[in-house]
């Protein structure tokens, strides 16, 4: 029974603090499409995001990673038979690299807590995509506890994020286009 609430846990602060990765990087988003404003909403924009960012990072989705991990933890001591199967293996090298991102995460936060984001939206929308592709990897691993089960799943969703950043740069391209045309 303590097993099963332990899960539970784990799997809610798993879903938060996703919900924080995935937020925080439109947030960085939003942040950067203000330097395209005027000069006298830029700074009230800035503020609002920068505080908005500071408490998203800091009060869900640090806290939801930190909890994430001390509940997975707490359940492979009470089955660390888990440790010797290849399928948890594999989900413990993503979860590896969940935690790569969230620390790119970090120091994305730290350039807007400077006053600037080095990088573009375009791009900050295509790296939002490698959290859904880590999500992915892991749900189909957990689930389906298989090598070849968790790559088809991952292959699929690569394929449809590739579809979905060339109708974003098709819609792009079309935008620019017709605001060209209205000048």
């Amino acid at each position: 029974m303590t097993y099963l609430y332990i899960k539970s846990l784990h799997i809610i602060f798993i879903t938060t603090w996703f919900a924080g990765l995935f937020y925080i990087i439109r947030l960085f988003i939003y942040y950067k499409e203000t330097e395209e404003k005027p000069e006298e909403v830029k700074q009230v924009l800035k503020n609002q995001y920068q505080l908005m960012i500071k408490r998203l990072w800091y009060m869900i989705t640090w806290p939801s990673a930190i909890l994430a991990t001390l509940f997975a933890v707490w359940m492979l001591i009470l089955q660390p038979s888990w440790l010797q199967t290849n399928w948890m293996l594999i989900k413990l090298g993503f979860v590896a690299l969940l935690y790569a991102y969230h620390w790119s995460c970090q120091i994305m936060y730290n350039q807007t807590r400077k006053g600037y984001l080095k990088y573009s939206s375009f791009s900050l929308r295509i790296w939002n995509e490698v959290a859904t592709v880590i999500l992915f990897a892991c749900v189909f691993l957990v689930v389906l506890k298989d090598a070849l089960g968790w790559v088809f799943g991952v292959l699929g969703i690569v394929g449809v994020s590739v579809l979905l950043m060339l109708g974003i740069k098709l819609y792009k391209t079309i935008r620019s286009k017709n605001n060209w045309e209205k000048k």
